[in-house]
């Protein structure tokens, strides 16, 4: 049976290098997806949301580049398209939860140290929904806490300094210097990272992916 080709719908370095960490040769796709929360919508529903709709996006980028690479041949390219190899794209999205408050990537330095204290000493919830979409679409959520210790404001400026924050929910990174605030973790790593690989591989196996490599 011929290996689906698999891509990952998102520019971020930090979910290549996850995917890498578990042997998924994939390509990347860039889609622009507005993440916008709906009034109505729990954090829950929005990672799930966002996470299907960059899955959907790539698919859709796939699906034009095709077109726009077959176009001389289309009428053929149409009567095998049905038979081909169904195409998987990965896509993801992380949202951190505070006093029920989505923190995005913070706007500017203020916006940055608002979200820093309100972190600070306190447990916060980060959701990452994840979605697979091949011959079907498929979602799941990794939900996990996050412990900060207490933050003095020397802390906060001295690491908004290092502009590791700046496109990271919440603004802070977790694989990075923000660590050395982290007491506790509750859940996964690579959840809060922004990819869980436990919830991605089984997804990807669903999809009939196999990730651990065949006993010869």
């Amino acid at each position: 049976m011929t290996t689906p080709c698999i891509y990952l719908a998102s520019q971020s370095p930090r979910r290549r290098e996850l995917l890498e960490q578990i042997g998924v040769r994939f390509d990347v796709l860039n889609v622009d997806v507005p993440e916008d929360k709906n009034p109505t919508e729990s954090p829950y529903e929005y990672v799930v949301r966002l996470a299907i709709a960059k899955a959907n996006a790539g698919k859709i980028a796939l699906n034009e580049q095709y077109l726009e690479s077959k176009k001389n041949t289309l009428r053929c390219w149409q009567s095998k398209k049905k038979h081909a190899t169904i195409d998987i794209v990965i896509g993801s999205d992380t949202a951190v939860v505070c006093d029920e408050r989505i923190l995005g990537k913070p706007v500017s330095s203020e916006d940055a140290a608002e979200m820093l204290c309100l972190l600070s000493g306190r447990t916060h919830e980060v959701l990452t929904g994840v979605a697979v979409s091949g011959s079907s679409i498929l979602a799941a959520v990794s939900c996990n806490l996050v412990t900060f210790r207490e933050l003095t404001e020397l802390d906060i400026s001295r690491y908004i300094a290092t502009n590791e924050g700046v496109d990271k929910a919440g603004g802070y990174a977790v694989q990075g210097l923000a660590a050395i605030f982290i007491e506790k973790i509750q859940g996964s790593y690579s959840g809060v990272m922004g990819l869980p690989l436990y919830e991605t591989a089984n997804l990807l196996s669903q999809s009939g992916v196999q990730i651990l490599p065949s006993v010869n």
